[in-house]
């Protein structure tokens, strides 16, 4: 039995060795892995102590799996030393590992020792963050006795960076000019006369005296087409006929044309000679055969009734009586009726080309854009104005938030109960427009704490901040009802701006009147953000159907930063 004890013994101590070797191997584990997973973050400073204006290169290297999202600090979080420039990312891959690094440009304009904050890096789900560090930034020192001193310069006025608005006018006037020098040329511009206008416009017996020449350089009769000749000659003189004795002289048959100037010269309306009758219509006739019954006269004789016709049109012309003054004033009235007709055909056309060059410029642009927007383009809107001007990005309060608005912000004084007074101290930023329902604050609220020497201020938990923001949120609807706000639907949801500060959106409609106008449907946003010693809140109200006003609040809600409160090593 003794033996069997021994044994037993014996066999009892080395599992209890084992057991202790094996829980010194978990805790190397434990810390090597604790080790890697803190080496995956590490920071570079290429100096810790600057004079005032001059940079500090701060290096940020990271460790990552290839398919881990990394997160680096964006924005003002290395305050109190400001940030002039973030570098790009540089990545460099190492077997299955990516190496990022990136560097950011710091500096400082006030002499002293400052700490630069630790900073929030995401991998994948879990933060990681920097040492602090302290740096001193120095004066530079100047010899006044060498350096010379000059007056403070005064103020100068810096005009507004213009916007792109010149360069739609510009396309406008450059379009309208287009159309205009269209419609000038095709319809207004007086245009060149053909030589068959010319013509034209010549008097009847000028045109008869012309045709007659032209037949000349026709060269019918060489080319033995005596139809074609006789055809124009007859035409000649019936053209005139027609337009200064009888007209229906084109139209109508050999006799029936000689009866009517038969019938004149017996009423004695036109005063025509028998010969003159009796040659026009031996020549109609002789040209009647050549059409139709294939006859083919002698050139000489084709040449004789050419020089006939030409001295009866002159004989038609001298027997025609002069007209009358009555007769003259008709045919200028006539001349006036016709350019009237002309220029008001001018201006149809031209109104006509112009609405439909309008409608269908809008019907375009109101198919790619939406026709409310071409409708508020040309005729205004004050929320699309807004959307579309010229942006400000600003810092308001302290700690500050950073926050792009259509207009600047306006301080706002703001009553703080008398009992409160020396515990709080707020600030409160603000643009209101009731013509367009806009309603934009930022408000910072300071906490004062008295303490006692040697006591370090206290610190809020993470429950306590939560509830704080939870009351803050409450009293804000509160004050909704108080200002008339009716039928107000609440929805809360955490808010993390770009720079990973960690708050509390409070959002929803509610009915209430802006200003003097009727109640109306309106949208609200309410941001809360909570550090140990100060609250800040931002406040957005516009129209629920206002759609730029609504594209409007979704880019200030997405320029909210602000520097996430995260206690110093010492604090810890």
């Amino acid at each position: 039995m003794k033996y069997d004890l021994r044994y037993k013994n014996n066999e009892l101590a080395k599992t209890s060795v084992f057991r202790k070797r094996l829980s010194v191997v978990f805790y190397m584990v434990f810390f090597l892995l604790s080790f890697f997973s803190f080496s995956q973050v590490k920071t570079e400073v290429d100096t810790t102590k600057i004079k005032i204006g001059e940079q500090i290169n701060f290096k940020i290297n990271i460790e990552a799996d290839s398919t881990a999202l990394v997160v680096f600090p964006e924005g003002q979080t290395f305050m109190p030393l400001e940030l002039d420039e973030a570098l790009e990312i540089d990545t460099t891959k190492k077997d299955t590992k990516f190496l990022l690094s990136r560097i950011y440009k710091l500096t400082q304009f006030d002499s002293g020792a400052y700490t630069i904050p630790r900073q929030k890096i995401l991998i994948g789900d879990n933060p990681f963050f920097t040492d602090s560090l302290k740096v001193e930034v120095n004066t530079v020192e100047v010899d006044t006795t060498k350096q010379k001193l000059y007056d403070i310069k005064p103020i100068i006025e810096v005009e507004k960076s213009g916007s792109n608005w010149w360069k739609w006018i510009l396309g406008a006037i450059a379009a309208i000019a287009l159309v205009a020098f269209l419609l000038y040329w095709f319809i207004w511009r007086k245009k060149p006369l053909t030589e068959e206008e010319e013509i034209a416009l010549l008097p009847p017996y000028d045109r008869a005296k012309l045709a007659i020449q032209k037949l000349d350089e026709s060269q019918y009769l060489m080319r033995s087409k005596v139809k074609d000749y006789y055809s124009e000659l007859t035409f000649i003189i019936r053209k005139y006929l027609d337009e200064k004795v009888y007209d229906r002289a084109l139209e109508s048959t050999t006799d029936q044309l000689i009866d009517r100037l038969q019938l004149l010269k017996e009423g004695n309306q036109i005063p025509l000679t028998k010969d003159t009758i009796k040659n026009i219509e031996a020549i109609l006739k002789r040209a009647d055969l050549v059409k139709f019954a294939k006859s083919s006269p002698d050139t000489v004789l084709a040449e004789m009734d050419k020089a006939t016709i030409d001295k009866e049109i002159d004989a038609v012309k001298a027997s025609l009586p002069e007209p009358t003054e009555e007769e003259k004033l008709l045919n200028e009235q006539y001349k006036e009726e016709q350019e009237r007709k002309k220029k008001h055909r001018k201006i149809s056309l031209t109104v006509v080309i112009s609405l439909f060059l309008i409608i269908t410029t809008f019907v375009g642009f109101g198919i790619k854009y939406g026709f409310g927007y071409v409708k508020d383009t040309i005729i205004g809107h004050e929320s699309k104005e807004l959307l579309e001007g010229e942006w400000v990005q600003s810092a308001y309060g302290f700690p500050p938030i950073y926050i792009e608005t259509p207009e600047v912000l306006k301080r706002t004084e703001i009553e703080v109960p008398e009992e409160y007074k020396d515990k709080i101290e707020t600030s409160v930023f603000r643009y209101l427009s009731k013509a367009s329902g806009i309603d934009i604050q930022v408000s910072t609220t300071a906490f004062k704490e008295t303490l006692a020497p040697g006591e370090k201020p206290k610190q809020m938990t993470d429950d306590e901040k939560a509830q704080d923001l939870l009351r803050t949120s409450e009293n804000y609807l509160k004050k909704l009802e108080a200002d008339g706000a009716q039928n107000i639907t609440v929805k809360r949801d955490q808010f993390i701006t770009p720079n990973a500060a960690e708050g509390l959106k409070t959002y929803g409609t509610m009915n209430i009147a802006l200003g003097d106008n009727e109640p109306e449907i309106s949208n609200y946003i309410n941001l809360l953000f909570r550090a140990d010693n100060v609250r800040q809140q931002i406040i957005l109200v516009w129209r629920a159907d206002d759609t730029y006003a609504d594209d409007m609040i979704e880019r200030i809600v997405d320029s909210v930063e602000l520097n996430p409160y995260e206690p110093d090593e010492d604090e810890e």
